[in-house]
């Protein structure tokens, strides 16, 4: 029925696509296995076997020996059974091989079926490891096609698209057919449409791993970052920390002459980023993280994780930020809610139950909580 030829071609499968010849046979037993039960009209047991050593395909049916016949399609009397082979007892299966004259050319084009079938879903299957193995990664891929609110990206080595909704892109944006863009790898599904990919520029973690892979230090351990916020096109506040002594943390993820975070800018067209030390001193952390805005007089309160900062009057839009985005993101990435006002608002007076410090040029009042909390 199937010849030589046909075992040697999937054998041959097996070495082009690395698909292993039993994966083959046991869904071409199957297919078969069906193909001809209903061909035949055969309600008793069938089974289609494939033997790739000696190049054949047998047909077997499969009756359970009762001392009562009350189904001849699955049944055999022990009379029957006994001339058939005389060792039969009640309960044993008879296997009888079927004449496979009338299936060949089902069998030829249901082979055909299964085997380009399996090879797509083999392939399809290689593929979405391949992908879901770039999850919560950065690819770069190809601009395809554009609609009104979607970008579709052609992935590279792969058949699927990539999803980059209006939503996960920079306001700054503007992609066209044809171009290459860098997207971070959000989510991998599979719905009616097929695998989805959804990708994304606006997600955090894109400025995480693009911050990566310009700064070695970063890769290797010897700098961490601590803390990182995002209000995508607008600002980053980046809190990184070493414990390498004599190296400069920020320095080092900023690169000479900025060349490091500038390639990252540039990646985001344009959107700032501010990279600063992370500290555990909640008045030195909080300052920093009001970068780029100078910082006159801030009072902590430990306890309620308030902080209030004084800035000077000429310097409070830029404490604040467009639209609040500055003095909200220094507040997420510190968990401290903060308060800036003016200097010339209001002065703050020491009193017995606060110290007043200088750092960054600010002086800072913490209260008695903060000196408890160090002192245990």
């Amino acid at each position: 029925m199937i010849n030589k030829d046909f075992f040697e071609a999937l054998k041959d499968l097996e070495t082009e696509r690395g698909i292993n010849e039993e994966v083959f046979i046991q869904a071409l037993e199957q297919a078969l296995t069906a193909a001809y039960k209903k061909n035949s009209g055969m309600a008793r047991n069938a089974q289609v076997k494939l033997n790739p050593e000696k190049h054949t395909i047998k047909i077997y049916s499969y009756r359970t020996v009762v001392e009562n016949v009350e189904d001849e399609e699955k049944e055999i009397s022990l009379e029957d059974a006994r001339q058939i082979k005389h060792a039969y007892k009640l309960g044993d299966m008879v296997m009888q091989e079927e004449s496979t004259k009338d299936f060949n050319r089902i069998a030829v084009q249901t082979a055909k079926q299964v085997i380009t079938q399996k090879i797509k879903e083999i392939e399809k299957q290689s593929i979405y490891k391949d992908i879901a193995e770039k999850e919560g990664k950065i690819i770069v891929a190809n601009v395809k096609r554009l609609d009104v609110d979607n970008v579709y990206l052609e992935i590279g080595g792969t058949t699927l698209e990539g999803l980059l909704t209006k939503r996960d892109m920079l306001p700054s944006d503007n992609l066209k057919p044809g171009d290459r863009v860098k997207v971070y790898v959000r989510h991998i599904k599979d719905d009616f449409r097929g695998t989805v990919v959804q990708v994304t520029r606006t997600h955090p973690n894109f400025v995480k791993m693009l911050l990566e892979m310009e700064v070695p230090e970063l890769n290797n351990g010897e700098v961490t970052i601590v803390g990182l916020v995002r209000e995508a096109g607008l600002r980053t506040k980046i809190a990184v920390s070493t414990s390498v002594a004599n190296l400069d943390a920020v320095g080092a993820c900023i690169g000479n002459k900025g060349a490091r975070i500038n390639s990252v800018i540039n990646e985001l067209n344009g959107e700032k980023i501010d990279i600063i030390n992370y500290s555990e001193n909640p008045a030195d952390y909080i300052v920093s993280a009001l970068s780029p805005a100078e910082v006159s007089e801030i009072t902590v309160d430990t306890a309620a994780g308030v902080a209030n900062v004084l800035v000077p009057e000429s310097k409070l839009s830029l404490a604040i930020g467009k639209g609040g985005h500055n003095v909200r993101l220094a507040a997420k990435l510190t968990g401290y809610k903060i308060d800036v006002k003016p200097a010339t608002a209001q002065t703050v007076a020491p009193s017995k139950t606060n110290d007043v410090l200088s750092t960054n040029n600010a002086n800072i009042i913490l209260d008695d909580d903060f000196f408890s909390d160090i002192d245990e």
